[in-house]
């Protein structure tokens, strides 16, 4: 069994650290920022420092390749992102990027033999902090391989189109072209020239720290649907307008999220997941009372028929009238449950046994550019555990030994795959 090495490991993490440094302990890296380019520009120098090829398509996504011994075999790409959120942490995205180098490096200085090349990749904008939507980059360039319902949400001429939240003009077409970074459409990621891809990610939630694990064997990410759910009532004047005569539209939205949490917690499913994380209120002005809220719900499970349930619940809110006020639901997204393909779970699985790392079986409840390559070409994913469960904020922390037992796990499966 062959290991990552801690140092690597140690002097990747801290660098890329510096690269958006937002001065708390985090980071903010939206893609293509003149941050994430000092990053791109990091990742390059190294790769090219032990002879990986560098390319980039025309989604700015960057690929490092080695070559393998079978100068026909298809390649095995390792890939994540490096951009962040606003205010976001040191390891969600960007680990999967550094275990990715770390597997070439590893393979170069221990002279590690392989038949395939080996590839480390940086997607473009996963998250879409500030061209939107999150996994833009994946979702454009696996489109053709997506579901029609899916599919339809991330169609490369609106991805193009896409406009920064900053300046509401720059679109993320025009972002591209600045960059520097943008390459040939051929050198898209693609099921003919590539055999499998795995992804290395910071958990994002306490399961792992609090079973006294360090990695997690992935097995799929769960499916969701997120709706908008709207209230209509009647502006008035605050101070005048009796409350018996009042369709106040912020009260109607509280009493039926309150409705929606009873409900759906008599499901007695603990693992279900349901979010109200947005809110938007008019006039939202403190002497007027609202005439029209809206607040999202994203709901998450791997059971379709328990997504249906709680949707059954969600839309029997129109059919009700809430303090004098209409209901309205308008569905969003949604996605089905992505299962990673069963061999590449077996290899991480063996891998992490055969190293005798605490482990277990995981699902991942936030969304990833593996989830659309899968669609593609086998994919899979190795969580690392989370501090705290953190992730998203400055204090999102994982430790140099954990996060290098992971990426250890992920150079055997690899391996594993290479030597199928």
């Amino acid at each position: 069994m062959y290991k990552a090495d801690l140092a690597r490991m140690s002097e990747k993490i801290h660098t890329f650290a510096t690269f958006g440094d937002a001065g708390h302990g985090g980071i903010t890296r939206y893609s293509l920022s003149p941050e994430a380019q000092q990053a791109r520009a990091y990742f390059q120098k190294r790769m090219e420092s032990i002879g990986a090829t560098i390319e980039t398509d025309d989604f700015a996504c960057m690929y490092a390749t080695i070559p393998g011994s079978d100068p026909d075999a298809k390649r095995i790409v390792m890939a994540s992102h490096c951009d962040s959120v606003k205010n976001g942490g040191n390891y969600d995205g960007i680990l999967g990027v550094i275990g990715a180098m770390e597997v070439l490096e590893a393979v170069v200085a221990d002279g590690i033999p392989h038949k395939h090349p080996l590839t480390a990749m940086i997607w473009t904008n996963e998250e879409g902090s500030l061209y939107p939507p999150a996994l833009l980059g994946s979702g454009a360039i696996c489109n053709p391989y997506l579901p029609e319902a899916i599919g339809k949400n991330f169609k490369e001429e609106d991805m193009l189109a896409s406009k920064s939240v900053l300046d509401k003009t720059t679109t993320f077409a025009e972002a591209l072209e600045a960059s520097g970074y943008k390459g040939a459409r051929e050198n898209r990621i693609n099921p003919d020239q590539y055999k499998a891809m795995f992804e290395i990610h910071i958990e994002q939630g306490p399961i792992l720290e609090e079973a006294g694990l360090d990695v997690g064997v992935v097995s799929c990410v769960l499916g969701m649907f997120n709706v908008r759910v709207r209230f209509y009532g009647q502006a008035a004047h605050a101070g005048t307008f009796p409350m018996a005569y009042r369709q106040d539209a912020l009260y109607a939205a509280s009493k039926a999220l309150i409705y929606l949490h009873d409900e759906i917690d008599k499901l007695d499913r603990p693992e279900l997941v349901y979010t109200t994380g947005e809110v938007s209120i008019h006039p939202c002005v403190h002497t007027v009372i609202p005439d029209y809220v809206d607040f999202s719900l994203d709901v998450r499970h791997e059971d379709p028929e328990l997504l249906a349930e709680v949707l059954k619940i969600v839309n029997s809110l129109a059919d009700q009238e809430w303090a004098k006020c209409r209901c309205e639901i308008a569905p969003q997204w949604n996605r089905d449950t992505v299962y990673f393909d069963k061999t590449l779970v077996g290899y991480v699985k063996e891998a992490a046994e055969e190293l005798g790392c605490k482990h277990q079986y995981i699902n991942s409840g936030a969304g990833h550019d593996a989830q659309f390559a899968a669609y593609m070409l086998p994919t899979t994913m190795i969580f690392a555990s989370s501090e705290k469960g953190l992730s998203h904020c400055e204090p999102e922390h994982t430790s140099d030994e954990t996060c290098t037992e992971a990426v250890s796990v992920m150079l055997n499966a690899v391996l594993k795959c290479d030597a199928e």
